[in-house]
């Protein structure tokens, strides 16, 4: 098939049929003013070689960089297989699978990750994934406010990532939601439970608890999620799959285990790709799942008794009558579900305690090493996973700024989301960084900080 099927005369004709003279006319209701004329640059047309060498150069000039960043998203090791396996065209290119009979191996693929995750999770049950960690946590809000119903108010942590706590302000403002933040003790870097006595009083449908949370720091998960069971509220967790490794899962928390667990998957097999696509994941208690939001896959038998697997739970008009929805998500990242699958297949239990494990001893190691620097030193006293944030002697934008010129992304500066913290850097460390990197990243840290001293 041709890039552009249409032939002069194709057009033509489609242009007679509808009584237009040429394209111009045919869009003629866009003002000229917003109509871009020429494309200035972009290159005319060049041979697929000619394409290669040039996206070549323009990726050159990018440049390598040594990843500290985190905050959310994070550069693992992804197994050359994963995307081999999942750039198949059967997997690339898979249909909405409403119609069962057409659809087994989609809907036996979301089962298996389904199944994945509420084991991950500790959890009951688990949808087949939304768009990414920060919707997923507006789901899981307004899915403990209908299952709450007589609370409209959501406790969330200042602990929470700030554009989670955005997306979820944004997503529920127009819905008689309100969202009460929660300040950290500025020692441990946690919420502690005797600072939610002041709102022992109030009703709350939900308390988020991050684990770890923002800062890499890991909250007292069982204390929190008791507290909010006795205040007839749900535990809504916020969690990291791959620290879910090495960690307490969320069903397990407490004496009665969180009620809903929402997050990122992107750790899952998901490359950064300049900020995605990646994937959001739910799981829920049993109870709970009619209340969940998304796709949920089941497993049944057929007359002649033969397993299959169906869209289960929920019409289809619950998709596509959204008056009528429990949510507005119909859909679910395929793509990005199928990687995770593969990638966690792959690794199995004890690949992902191994990267977890490898993560935390890295940060650990490089913590140690920038805290014998002048000025260089934790700012939270309690225990972190592959994320630590370090107060520092000079602006932190400065010490980035000096890093990146020497090929290092060192991390990310706090103040503009938590500006009392001062000159602050949020660092991370993967399973993907070696003694050399962290000698490295040391090494040219001392002289961002000696620099113009």
């Amino acid at each position: 098939m041709p890039f552009i099927p249409h032939t002069e005369e194709d057009i033509e004709a489609m242009l007679a049929s509808i009584g237009a003279e040429s394209i111009d006319e045919l869009f003629d209701e866009i003002p000229a003013d917003l109509r871009t004329g020429t494309l200035t640059r972009v290159p005319p047309g060049m041979s697929e070689m000619e394409i290669t060498r040039l996206m070549s150069e323009r990726a050159q000039k990018d440049g390598f960089y040594l990843n500290f960043i985190g905050a959310g998203a994070y550069e693992h090791h992804i197994p050359a297989a994963v995307w081999q396996i999942t750039t198949r065209g059967e997997y690339y290119s898979s249909y909405t699978p409403y119609q069962a009979e057409a659809s087994q191996g989609t809907l036996q693929l979301l089962y298996e990750y389904q199944t994945m995750m509420a084991s991950l999770t500790g959890m009951d049950v688990s949808n087949a994934s939304l768009y990414d960690g920060a919707s997923a946590l507006a789901e899981a809000a307004l899915m403990a406010v209908r299952q709450h119903r007589t609370s409209r108010r959501i406790l969330i942590p200042q602990t929470v990532h700030p554009i989670y706590r955005s997306v979820v302000r944004a997503i529920v403002k127009n819905q008689a939601i309100e969202v009460v933040e929660i300040p950290y003790d500025q020692a441990s870097g946690q919420i502690l439970p005797e600072q939610l006595d002041q709102y022992g009083q109030e009703e709350f449908a939900a308390l988020v608890i991050p684990q770890p949370n923002f800062f890499g720091v890991l909250e007292q998960v069982d204390a929190l999620t008791d507290w909010a069971h006795s205040k007839q509220s749900l535990a809504v967790a916020v969690v990291n799959p791959t620290a879910l490794a090495m960690l307490t899962p969320p069903g397990e928390w407490g004496n009665q285990g969180a009620d809903i667990a929402v997050g990122e998957g992107q750790p899952l097999g998901i490359p950064l790709s300049s900020g995605g696509p990646y994937f959001g994941f739910m799981a829920c208690k049993q109870q709970l799942v009619r209340q969940m939001p998304g796709r949920i896959i089941g497993r049944t038998t057929d007359l002649n008794n033969q397993e299959g697997f169906v869209l289960t739970l929920q019409a289809r008009e619950q998709h596509i009558r959204r008056s009528k929805a429990t949510s507005n998500i119909c859909t679910n990242q395929g793509l990005m579900v199928t990687a995770a699958t593969i990638y966690m297949s792959l690794v199995g239990p004890e690949g992902l305690y191994r990267i977890a494990a490898q993560s935390h001893e890295n940060t650990w190691s490089l913590v140690e090493k920038l805290e014998k620097l002048p000025g260089v030193k934790k700012t939270f006293n309690a225990p972190f996973f592959h994320e630590a944030v370090l107060s520092l002697p000079k602006p932190a934008a400065q010490v980035l700024d000096s890093l990146k010129a020497q090929g290092v992304l060192g991390g990310l500066r706090l103040e503009e989301h938590y500006p009392e913290l001062g000159n602050t850097l949020l660092v991370c460390v993967t399973e993907t960084k070696t003694a050399d990197d962290l000698d490295k990243y040391v090494e040219l840290f001392g002289q961002a900080l000696t620099a113009n001293a």
